[in-house]
């Protein structure tokens, strides 16, 4: 066939090439979900996951659930941010794998 091209790899050369390709689409995903909780944040939106529930509906009580909500986002945000800096170190050391 003409335009099918094959290329035969080493068992461990392969294993680091699929490592690469899912720490690159852990790390698309990471960056998707921050910027989805930024939009909720400047928007002022509340997502699904962040269910804070309180008594009373006077003004004390929508005041407090406002500030909740935006502490959780904030939370979620920064977690977010470690977690991608660990998912960049992890492709750091598979570049350095493939580099050797």
């Amino acid at each position: 066939m003409p335009g099918a091209c094959i290329k035969i790899v080493e068992a461990q050369k392969a294993k680091i090439c699929n490592k690469n390709n899912n720490t690159k689409v852990k790390l698309l995903k990471m960056n998707a979900a921050i910027s989805y909780n930024k939009i909720c944040k400047t928007k002022q939106l509340t997502p699904k996951y962040i269910h804070i529930k309180n008594n009373g509906n006077n003004m004390h009580s929508k005041n407090t659930k406002i500030a909740a909500t935006i502490y959780r986002l904030n939370q979620e945000i920064k977690s977010l941010y470690c977690k991608k800096q660990k998912l960049n170190e992890q492709l750091y050391k598979i570049h350095l794998e493939f580099a050797n």
